[in-house]
């Protein structure tokens, strides 16, 4: 009796279908599961048996086999997605589930201002695991609060149209130029000298400081190139804006008209300010609306240089501090990379509508 059994035929594959499982099949990026299943799907289309598949690609038969049926049934159209009922079956019960984000949305523990993994495992009598996994599922962050300001400024949709118009269609024969002033940056000094990183141990520093003085930072910002002009000055009165207008002028080709981006400080708008933008008509000046510093691309890249070159620095006076400001500014404007600016007025517009919507259902 002949106890052999039938090759297994062919995988009848299409040519659209084979062209997908190559691409597949080749993919550096593709996940490594869809990878070796296209692999033996292609194998199995010039004929390999289910155990030689099995054998090449370092899985078993039934693997291959189980790939072969589900392709037979399917064809692409679910590939690369895990069948419902595979995986570890949830072992929390629903209304345990229920409970905790009841409690993490409508309540607060006696005392305090938010939920813990400790306080909310006490309240609900399951393990600090448990509450972590459903916070997680579920995108739930107790222990953080994000902070906003909604601009109360009567001409604000003007001055956003206005702004975002630069970014996203900036005039010809032009130049836009976001600026504004970083005060009072302290040169501070560590009372105890710093520890330098080693294998196993970030680099130390002591809490406390000793402060060596101020100093103001003017910028403006390209933004088209990401290029910066900036200076340091000891105070930000008038009288140092009114210089740094005099810095940018000199600074950008006289062919150019300077549409400058600048929020709604006194100093921008003083008198002997005024008088010098009436003689020099190439100066465009364009208002974020009041409590939109965000609107302001400058503000990003203070942001960067906070993080880069100031929170951890020692500096041992304020001209140590300048020099390591414009050491940074060298650096970034030998390689400078504009930021990409993409939200378009009407849905930046729109998001501060529902902003707006869901302070009204809470007062």
């Amino acid at each position: 009796m002949n106890t052999m059994r039938k090759p297994v035929p062919a995988l009848v594959v299409s040519p659209g279908q084979r062209e997908v499982l190559e691409s597949v099949a080749r993919s550096s990026s593709a996940p490594h599961r869809e990878v070796i299943r296209a692999r033996a799907l292609l194998m199995a289309a010039d004929g390999l048996a289910n155990t030689a598949i099995a054998r090449a690609l370092s899985v078993s038969p039934a693997t291959v086999s189980g790939w072969r049926a589900r392709f037979t049934e399917e064809g692409l159209v679910n590939f690369g997605q895990v069948r419902q009922g595979r995986g570890r079956k949830k072992s929390i019960p629903q209304e345990k589930i229920d409970q905790i984000v009841d409690l993490t949305l409508h309540y607060r523990p006696e005392g305090e201002t938010h939920w813990s993994c400790r306080t909310m495992a006490a309240a609900t009598g399951v393990s600090k695991t448990t509450v972590q996994q459903v916070w997680s599922a579920l995108g739930l962050k107790p222990h953080r609060v994000e902070t906003f300001k909604l601009s109360n400024d009567p001409q604000f949709e003007e001055k956003l149209v206005d702004v975002v118009g630069l970014y996203l269609n900036p005039p010809e024969k032009a130049i836009v130029l976001c600026a504004d002033e970083k005060s009072s940056v302290q040169a501070l000094d560590r009372t105890q000298a710093s520890l330098p990183m080693v294998k196993g141990r970030g680099e130390t520093m002591t809490h406390d400081y000793k402060r060596n003085g101020t100093t103001t930072l003017f910028a403006a910002l390209n933004v088209l190139t990401g290029m910066v002009i900036s200076e340091c000055m000891p105070r930000h009165r008038h009288q140092e804006w009114l210089k740094f207008l005099k810095t940018i002028d000199r600074q950008v080709p006289k062919d150019l008209q300077i549409h400058l981006i600048i929020d709604n400080y006194a100093t921008h708008k003083h008198e002997d300010v005024r008088k010098w933008l009436d003689k020099h008509p190439r100066f465009h000046l364009h208002f974020t609306p009041t409590s939109s510093s965000w609107l302001n691309l400058v503000e990003r890249w203070f942001r960067e240089l906070t993080d880069k070159a100031l929170r951890r620095g020692v500096f041992h006076s304020v001209p140590d501090l300048i020099a390591s400001i414009q050491e940074y500014i060298g650096a970034h404007n030998e390689d400078p990379r504009p930021y990409v600016w993409t939200a378009t007025a009407e849905s930046i517009l729109a998001k501060v509508a529902r902003g707006r919507i869901a302070l009204e259902k809470v007062s």
